[in-house]
């Protein structure tokens, strides 16, 4: 929700920027920087060159002199594995590279808006968080804006007024490009091992990862899913920097926000019961609730306010989507599950499961789901990295196939299931999908359109119902 209100088309009359990469983000940047009056040129190694117009230079950058910052897509090393070629020429020219959140940052405070940024990182939960603290503002008629690394590109936000909230979900890539960002509240999920080619390794993850709480002062709040020991840490050092700290563990750890069976707690105060959270279930959406929650009090709504916000929540795409139930069995949607850690989260809701996995394995493989094993009555495999997730179920007396192909996997899943009386096919695949898929969401758009051709196939379509709400997971 957002009041109209836009950027001056002088803002930036006076800088000059360079735009490395067009894709979703470069290109948001793009269009937003022309239409404050800024000089841009643009340029991306793989797509074909925007069409020059007043302000665009549509060219490879090959000189920075004079420029006032370079910003980089997210997907652009600009130091490991190894720098792109402009970002080491940026370093040399000492020329500032940064992140579109950066550059919408400095726009919103030149325009002489208030508004204030609430900041969501981690290395699973940030697309949930982010969405339903955004639900929670709109319900509360708190003008927001959300994006980031979800959905709408920072610079494609409009400019909100002083009362205003921009919900930022932040990847490490985007953290580490920072410079003068403050963030009024921003939460910390939990970290486990990812992007470590990006970083170099964990200790290098977390530090990109700290960034989010970067300028914060005694009059903001930085919230901490304590679970795992890397998070558990930096908040102790972010505590001794005199900003004020909230904690959640939905393990038993010491912390401000607890759960205790389905049951949300603030310093041994009943504050909400997750059963009526249906499009959030499991304990790491617990964890999930209890970020938004706290960022949201901070943010001044009262928890009657935050508790109707979270009944309401209408899920997210491809996350523990429910897309519908046919002959008994209900399909289950969480291609955005690219990682084991993300695949867990999904598996403990669930007591049987015929699994859909694979695609291109993280580091590790499958080996941290081995207690969850249990719970698979089959698995169906997919992608590049089939046969080393083969193994390693196989090993542990897993029944798997390799199937190839996602459609394949879900009719033999379905078949397995209704023959064996299995509840739940899940797509959970643990894997990112580059090898067959264009992105996670191509992905999880497939499966859900394999349950609507296994729909037309059935004589019997009273045995079709339709989904409620989707559950959500990150």
């Amino acid at each position: 929700m957002t009041d109209s209100l836009s950027f001056s088309p002088t803002l930036f009359s006076d800088r000059r920027f360079a735009v490395l990469g067009l894709g979703r983000n470069g290109t948001a940047a793009v269009e937003a920087l022309l239409g404050m009056g800024a000089s841009v040129q643009a340029w991306d190694d793989r797509q074909a060159a925007l069409p020059e117009r007043p302000g665009l230079t549509a060219a490879p950058i090959t000189d920075l002199a004079g420029f006032d910052a370079l910003i980089l897509s997210p997907g652009i090393p600009h130091r490991l594995p190894s720098p792109h070629p402009v970002a080491a020429m940026a370093r040399a020219a000492g020329v500032p590279i940064v992140s579109d959140a950066e550059i919408l940052y400095r726009a919103v405070r030149a325009s002489g808006s208030k508004a204030r940024f609430a900041s969501v990182t981690g290395t699973n939960g940030k697309s949930t968080t982010t969405a339903l603290l955004a639900h929670i503002l709109t319900q509360a008629d708190i003008p927001n804006a959300a994006g980031g690394n979800l959905g709408t590109a920072s610079l494609a936000l409009p400019l909100l007024p002083d009362e205003g909230v921009y919900v930022i979900e932040m990847s490490s890539y985007m953290l580490e490009r920072l410079d003068t960002y403050h963030a009024a509240t921003a939460c910390l999920l939990n970290l486990t091992p990812d992007h470590l080619d990006r970083h170099g390794d964990m200790q290098g993850y977390a530090d990109a990862k700290r960034h989010v709480f970067d300028h914060m002062d005694s009059a903001d709040l930085a919230v901490f899913g304590v679970d795992d020991a890397c998070s558990k840490t930096l908040a102790e050092t972010i505590e001794t920097h005199g900003i004020p700290v909230e904690r959640i563990s939905v393990t038993g750890e010491p912390a401000d926000l607890t759960l205790r069976g389905d049951t949300l707690f603030r310093n041994g105060t009943k504050l909400f019961d997750m059963r009526e959270a249906s499009t959030l279930p499991g304990a790491h959406n617990a964890q999930n609730v209890a970020a938004a929650w706290a960022m949201a009090h901070h943010l001044g709504l009262d928890d009657a306010v935050i508790a109707t916000g979270v009944r309401g929540y209408p899920g997210l795409a491809h996350r523990q989507e429910r897309v519908g139930t046919l002959a008994g069995v209900t399909f289950i949607n969480d291609s955005k599950a690219t990682n084991a850690e993300a695949a867990e989260k999904a598996l403990g809701c669930y007591e049987r499961v015929m699994w859909i996995a694979g695609g291109v394995a993280k580091a590790g493989g499958i080996e941290s789901l081995v207690p969850f094993f249990p719970r698979m009555a089959r698995a169906f495999l997919i992608g590049r990295d089939a046969p080393l997730l083969a193994r390693t179920l196989e090993a542990h007396g897993v029944p798997c196939e390799n199937l190839e192909t996602l459609t394949r996997a879900t009719g033999a899943a379905f078949d397995a299931a209704r023959r064996e009386n299995v509840p739940i096919v899940l797509l959970s695949p643990a894997c990112a999908s580059f090898d067959q898929f264009s992105s996670f969401e191509e992905r999880g758009s497939r499966f859900i359109q394999d349950f609507s051709n296994l729909l037309k196939t059935e004589t019997s379509p009273e045995h079709f119902t339709m989904p409620k709400g989707a559950a959500t997971e990150d």
